[in-house]
């Protein structure tokens, strides 16, 4: 196997028979030769991923799932079908597109989630729960309810947040946190109503 891989006319570009014969040698298990190929391509991949999906930190984690492939499949190159990188940046583009639209189709849904549960800020639930939550009874309640309600409705009731300060300080969309605490105020308006007369 070939050492270190050296530039050529004091460039850092690693020839492509350098990157064929690496990705070969990985084909056949060679750890040596995919630490040198992941070394040589590495920064040209994050460029381009980080291009296309706006984003530092799912760069480097799709290209961790990128490289996993390349040690699975280095067996399926074709020198004919086309450079080394160019196989390589086939793969960083399909796995970023991939990547884009489940990031999209996640936003859609919390977005659609919030939609849904959640109604204009001053309403009748909202109002009528506000007003009782400083209750000892009340306190007991929101202490039942599912972890991400309650921390919700406790940083906007118990520490005055606003929906937006909320969603900040959970690192959440603006829609989830505010479909969170509607969905809070929601069980504890009818838990209140079933023991209404046991409160204070």
């Amino acid at each position: 196997m070939k050492d270190e891989l050296r530039p050529r006319n004091g460039t850092s570009t690693t020839n492509s028979a350098s990157l064929t014969t690496l990705l070969q040698e990985t084909a056949n298990g060679n750890t040596d030769s995919f630490a040198a190929f992941y070394r040589s391509t590495r920064p040209r991949l994050l460029a381009r991923l980080t291009f296309i999906l706006h984003s530092p930190v799912l760069a480097e984690e799709v290209s961790q799932e990128i490289y996993l492939h390349i040690w699975i499949a280095a067996g399926d190159y074709d020198a004919d079908r086309g450079s080394p990188m160019a196989w390589l940046m086939m793969f960083a583009h399909r796995r970023a597109v991939d990547q884009v639209r489940s990031e999209q189709a996640l936003a859609d849904r919390e977005r659609a989630f919030g939609r849904r549960q959640f109604s204009p800020d001053h309403d009748v639930v909202y109002d009528e729960v506000g007003q009782r939550l400083e209750q000892r009874a009340v306190a007991g309640e929101v202490c039942k309810l599912r972890s991400r309600q309650r921390e919700a409705i406790e940083l906007a009731f118990y520490g005055d947040r606003t929906y937006a300060q909320v969603a900040i300080d959970l690192d959440i969309p603006l829609p989830t946190a505010k479909a969170r605490i509607r969905a809070g105020l929601k069980t504890l308006g009818r838990r209140l109503s079933s023991s209404s007369h046991d409160l204070p």
